[in-house]
């Protein structure tokens, strides 16, 4: 693959996740700020974990056998954008959710298929990593000026800056549309009999091989504590009991994002090192030491901020490193929706998961409006542990070749 080829893979990446991560970080604080009430937030936020879900079934079947990927991605940021840019200029609830829901169900099934793009493309799956790093570089270029942006700014003034995120994102998704019209073109791939018609049944029917099943449980149970992280760490750091100011919140997290480039440079070393499965569970075991290291350290503030590259090795050595799997082990006709199945998992049921778990956790650990984060923390470590265990005894992928559709 020349170099061409390549920078256009990486920056397909970069625009990618910078529409994701230019209006996720400020809209927890802005959907109180318009007006909503805790469960219209929650139909909201939950909008994006749903899209995940219907995707597995149905945008990822239109990607894998009726659209060649590139016109797929373009066609579907296309219409993203443009509801993304209208979240903008309305504070309405049900044309929000509406207008979120749109972007979600079209924006969604691009994160498998950009990644269905780029193994297409690509002599060797585990040189994804250096691709994928694209999209960690697009998150921080779009997420953290915001912060700054908007660090001095309150009230009113600050609702009314919060909307340029959603028409930054908005431009950004319009951009990758136009772009996709010099991505290297990648056909889709017919059934090759009326038995395979449905690509997600095609994908569905791997589970049956107990350690794709296995990894795709795991995958569940990751995703939950990875999210469950992202819920409580900056509560946590502004916490009493840690004591970090707020303006440095952010800039403190944004370690985790620094880390995670290097992690994705060095993943294909990595892989070809320590094979699969090690490779996930050190992925995995991060989040039971950073946990650990939440739960007994409070007090410790160079710790606590040190501990957040961890971040890095937790989404590179877990994440991207199933991606790459799902991409070697599973038949090429249904490579997008077998990337939209696991998704399901890390982007529909964990989010979903720890959208309703971690408010329940927080009460149930609170006193007097305190949280108590050690025995909070120890919960995820704990899961974390476990689906660790589970990964080193129960996931055994065969050492060569891809495996093909398990049948009934």
């Amino acid at each position: 693959m020349n170099t061409a080829v390549r920078f256009k893979l990486f920056l397909m990446m970069v625009l990618e996740f910078f529409i994701w991560g230019a209006w996720l970080p400020l809209i927890f604080g802005y959907l109180p700020s318009l007006g909503f009430t805790p469960g219209q937030q929650a139909l909201i936020l939950n909008a994006f974990p749903v899209a995940a879900i219907i995707g597995m079934f149905f945008s990822n079947q239109f990607a894998d056998r009726n659209f060649a990927a590139e016109k797929f991605l373009g066609v579907s940021q296309l219409i993203g954008g443009a509801a993304m840019i209208g979240l903008a200029f309305t504070s309405d609830f049900w044309t929000f959710f509406a207008l979120m829901l749109v972007h979600c169900l079209f924006y969604v099934p691009t994160l498998s298929v950009t990644n269905s793009i780029a193994f297409a493309n690509l002599k060797d799956p585990k040189d994804f990593g250096m691709i994928r790093m694209g999209g960690t570089i697009g998150w921080v270029l779009a997420a953290w000026p915001f912060y700054f942006i908007f660090s001095d700014l309150e009230g009113v003034a600050l609702k009314k800056a919060t909307r340029w995120t959603y028409i930054v994102a908005g431009i950004a998704s319009l951009a990758l549309a136009l772009f996709s019209l010099v991505l290297p073109h990648t056909p889709p791939k017919k059934a090759e009999t009326a038995e395979n018609k449905f690509a997600w049944i095609e994908a569905l029917r791997l589970l049956g091989r107990f350690f794709v099943f296995v990894l795709w449980i795991v995958a569940f149970v990751d995703s939950f504590v990875l999210n469950a992280y992202f819920y409580w760490a900056a509560t946590f750091l502004g916490s009493p009991q840690v004591g970090i100011q707020g303006k440095w919140i952010m800039p403190i997290m944004s370690i985790g994002q620094i880390a995670e480039i290097l992690a994705m440079a060095l993943l294909a070393v990595t892989l070809k090192k320590l094979g699969w499965r090690l490779t996930m569970i050190i992925g995995i075991l991060g989040h039971v030491v950073r946990f650990a290291v939440f739960a007994f350290f409070p007090k410790d503030t160079a710790l606590i901020i040190l501990v957040f590259i961890l971040h890095g090795i937790c989404y590179a050595f877990f994440f991207a490193t199933v991606y790459i799997f799902v991409d070697e082990y599973f038949p090429k006709d249904a490579r997008s929706s077998a990337q939209g199945l696991f998704n399901v998992m890390i982007l529909g049921l964990g989010v979903m998961a720890s959208n309703t778990i971690c408010p329940f956790l927080t009460e149930k650990f609170s006193t007097n409006g305190v949280i108590d984060f050690k025995r909070l923390f120890l919960v995820p470590c704990g899961v974390a542990l476990a689906a660790a265990i589970a990964l080193g005894l129960f996931f055994h992928p065969p050492k060569t070749g891809a495996a093909e559709p398990a049948r009934p």
